[in-house]
């Protein structure tokens, strides 16, 4: 294998699927956690469909489904350089060059990013924190991902409308304090939420996340799905989270600097 697809010093090398997909990552800065895990295993995708992956990081999500689902065509975008790199590397690294194609695009100018309805399926785990709201992460790539930088819910939305054909669906993650907002900007943009999911640290506690499936141009119909809990009251994860664990073969303490939990 090309020397330049290899790990380099300070990355590390993370199996998901059983060994199936092995994805290079920094060992400091940015690393997928727990909710692109949620948000890969959420997405009820179809044999042949035709995935953008907004956002894509190091291409994790867009590596599971590739494997989870015979889809057709593949695209990551992403706006950070870095990673639009290791997840181009990424590719290769899982022999998936043809399949999957990585591209540098801002998704706040989406008639650059792809052909309009071009796609039948959109997935995004967009930037949480307002940029008002609290400290800024003094990683670059942290910071980008995890604060509306680039990007907010609404320009992400915008992007999957553009990609999107007539009634292809979006697939997001977004925190549960913030659920309204998206819930409202997906009508906003004629994208009909048709299934949602809170998500909760424990039994008693909080909604931490929310999933949400919508449709292009969808008519009114939300399945409110049980929450899913992540750790039991006395600790450890449940089984169900457990069960979502195996299914994607992939070991909890190794993910997100020794932790998927954000």
């Amino acid at each position: 294998m090309d020397e330049e697809l290899n790990p380099r010093d300070g990355e590390t090398v993370d199996e998901i699927l059983g060994g199936r997909l092995r994805i290079i990552q920094k060992m400091r800065g940015y690393r997928f956690s727990l909710d692109a895990l949620l948000l890969a295993h959420f997405a009820a995708l179809r044999e042949g469909d035709d995935l953008i992956d907004l956002g894509t990081g190091g291409g994790v999500i867009a590596l599971i489904l590739s494997q989870r689902v015979k889809c057709g065509r593949i695209l990551g975008i992403d706006i950070q350089d870095e990673l639009v790199e290791i997840a181009k590397r990424n590719v290769v690294f899982n022999g998936l060059a043809g399949q999957i194609q990585i591209r540098r695009g801002d998704v706040r100018y989406p008639k650059f990013l792809c052909e309009p309805q071009s796609f039948s399926a959109a997935v995004f785990n967009p930037p949480y924190r307002r940029l008002a709201s609290g400290r800024m992460n003094p990683d670059p790539g942290k910071a980008v991902a995890r604060h509306e930088i680039a990007g907010t819910a609404a320009d992400f939305l915008a992007a999957a409308v553009h990609a999107l054909r007539l009634e292809g669906r979006v697939y997001a993650i977004y925190p549960a304090t913030r659920m309204v907002q998206l819930l409202v900007r997906m009508r906003e943009f004629r994208i009909e939420p048709k299934r949602l999911r809170l998500v909760h640290s424990r039994p008693g506690g909080s909604g931490v996340f929310v999933l949400v499936e919508g449709v292009k141009e969808g008519r009114e119909a939300l399945q409110v799905l049980p929450p899913l809990f992540i750790h039991e009251e006395r600790g450890g994860y449940t089984l169900e989270m457990a069960e979502i664990f195996r299914d994607l073969s992939v070991c909890p303490a190794r993910g997100g600097n020794g932790s998927l939990w954000p």
